[in-house]
């Protein structure tokens, strides 16, 4: 049996308020994690890491996701050079849920499809418009 990459808080005295980093990762092993532009604060893409990820994140400074489709960890950027450097990470107060601050690299984009951040079309009453 393999050693868990993270500890599990023994209170919620201790997940809440303790300097322990102790991610409750959900039944399937994996916590939300929000990317933000370090220097702009806008919102660049929503993913999912599991305990893996997160470690390698946290040890390379370079954003690591799992990917659910793929049923694989995802080093943001190793393909497409987006990779999103870390400036600083953060974890909720019942830490179930991961921001980083990241500076984009390559052309800037976050997205698959292209666009700087995957939040780019807006919700109408009508449908959806995307943003320019």
């Amino acid at each position: 049996m393999t050693q868990p990459l993270f500890p599990t808080a023994p209170n919620t005295h201790a997940l809440e308020h303790g300097a322990e980093l102790a991610p409750r990762f959900d039944a399937n092993g994996l916590v939300a994690a929000i990317a933000t532009h370090a220097e702009t604060g806008e919102i660049l893409m929503f993913a999912w890491m599991n305990a893996e990820a997160l470690a390698k994140t946290l040890e390379t400074r370079e954003a690591h996701y799992f990917s659910r489709s793929r049923n694989e960890l995802w080093h943001k950027g190793a393909t497409s050079g987006q990779i999103q450097k870390v400036v600083e990470a953060r974890i909720d107060c019942d830490q179930d849920a991961v921001w980083i601050k990241v500076l984009p690299q390559g052309d800037g984009g976050a997205c698959h499809t292209g666009a700087r951040s995957c939040f780019y079309r807006i919700i109408e009453a009508d449908g959806l418009v995307e943003q320019t």
